[in-house]
C-alpha cells in the first residue's frame, strides 16, 4: 500500500505512485541501465565464448540460440547482483544515500524480491529448455551470490576490512565468466582450455577496476557515511591505486593474449587504451575536480569494454569474416 512506502525529501509523488513498470524503468535507469550494462555484458559474454574457442582452436562460433540464451542469463545474473546489493546495503542507504530509489520510495525491497524470484524462474526455464548441462555452473554462481547477500555471515568483520570485502565480492564476476565461457567448452563436452584461467583473472581485475574507479571523488563531493577510496586513502593515493590496478590488469591482458597466440597489434591496442584511460586519473592527480573524477569512472567502463573486445570479440569477428 502507498502508506507503507518510505518517503523523504528526495521522494517524488508522481513517480512513487506510478505503475510498477514505469517505476522499474526509472529504477533501472538509475541503478542498472540496461542499455549500457547490456552492451558491456554482451561484450563480456561474447568475448568469454570467443576466447575459449580461440584457445582450443575451435572453428566458428556457438549457435545463435545458445548465444542469445547466454546473453539473457548473464545480463539477468548481473541484475540479480544489483538486486541483492539493494538488500545488503538497505540500512546504510536509508541513512546516508536517501536519494537512491529504495530509500526515497520509488521501489520497495518487496517488489525487488518478487522481481528477483521472477528472474530466477525465467533463468531456470531457459537453462532447462536450452542447455540443461549448464545447470550445475548456474547453481554454483547463484549459491555464491546468496552467500554474498548474507555477507558470508561475517558482515560486521568485512565492513571493517574493506580489502577483504571487495576481493571476496569480486569473485562473482569470474564465476559468471566461467558460466559464459562454458557455453563453449562445457556444451562441446571438452575440458576448459587452460588459457581461460588468465581470462578469468583479467575479468576479476576488471571488476576491481570498475569498483575502484566509481568510488573516487573530489574532496568537496565526499559524503558522510558513504565509503569511497578517496575518503579512505586520500584523493592522490586513491588515483594512484586505480592506475596501479589498471596497469596490473593490462599485464594480465597481455599475458592472456600471448596464451591465445595474438600478435603485436592486440598488445598495441591494449597499451593505447591503457594510456587513454589512465589520462583522467593523471588529470585528477593534478587537479581534484569533479570532471576528471567522473571521467575515471567512465574510463573504467571503457577499459573493460575495450579489453573484452580486444581479447575475445575482435579476433573472433575477424576469424568469422575471413572464413
Amino acid at each position: 500500500m502507498i502508506s507503507t512506502i518510505p518517503e523523504n525529501e528526495f521522494s517524488k509523488a508522481e513517480e512513487n505512485q506510478a505503475s510498477f513498470l514505469k517505476r522499474f524503468y526509472i529504477y533501472q535507469k538509475e541503478r542498472f541501465p540496461l542499455a549500457g550494462h547490456g552492451l558491456l555484458v554482451t561484450a563480456f559474454s561474447f568475448s568469454a565464448i570467443s576466447y575459449s574457442r580461440i584457445c582450443r582452436g575451435a572453428g566458428g562460433f556457438v549457435d545463435l540460440r545458445t548465444f542469445l540464451a547466454g546473453i539473457f542469463l548473464t545480463i539477468s545474473l548481473f541484475l540479480l547482483v544489483r538486486i541483492f546489493d539493494e538488500f545488503k546495503d538497505a540500512e546504510e542507504d536509508a541513512l546516508y544515500r536517501k536519494e537512491l530509489p529504495v530509500p526515497r520510495g520509488l521501489i520497495t525491497l518487496r517488489e525487488l524480491k518478487k522481481t528477483g524470484i521472477v528472474l530466477v524462474a525465467l533463468q531456470l526455464i531457459v537453462i532447462l529448455t536450452v542447455f540443461p548441462e549448464m545447470l550445475s555452473i548456474y547453481l554454483v554462481v547463484t549459491g555464491y551470490l546468496c552467500l554474498m547477500g548474507k555477507e558470508f555471515f561475517i558482515g560486521a568483520w568485512l565492513k571493517k576490512h574493506q580489502f577483504w570485502y571487495v576481493t571476496s565480492h569480486m569473485f562473482i564476476i569470474p564465476l559468471i565468466d566461467i558460466f559464459a565461457s562454458g557455453l563453449d567448452w562445457l556444451l562441446a563436452g571438452v575440458s576448459a582450455p587452460t588459457g581461460l584461467l588468465l581470462f578469468f583473472a583479467v575479468s576479476y581485475m576488471n571488476g576491481i577496476v570498475l569498483e575502484t574507479g566509481r568510488k573516487i571523488r573530489k574532496p568537496s563531493n565526499e559524503s558522510a557515511g558513504v565509503l569511497t577510496y578517496s575518503s579512505m586513502l586520500g584523493p592522490d593515493k586513491a588515483a594512484l591505486l586505480w592506475i596501479s590496478i589498471l596497469f596490473f590488469t593490462l599485464l594480465l591482458s597481455i599475458a592472456a593474449g600471448k596464451i591465445a597466440g595474438y600478435g603485436m597489434s592486440a598488445f598495441v591496442v591494449l597499451g593505447v587504451v591503457f594510456l587513454f584511460c589512465a589520462f583522467p586519473a593523471v588529470c585528477f592527480l593534478r587537479q581534484k575536480e569533479e570532471k576528471p573524477a567522473k571521467l575515471i569512472e567512465y574510463a573504467s567502463a571503457f577499459w573493460t569494454i575495450m579489453m573484452y573486445l580486444t581479447l575475445g570479440a575482435g579476433p573472433m569477428i575477424s576469424k568469422l569474416l575471413l572464413n
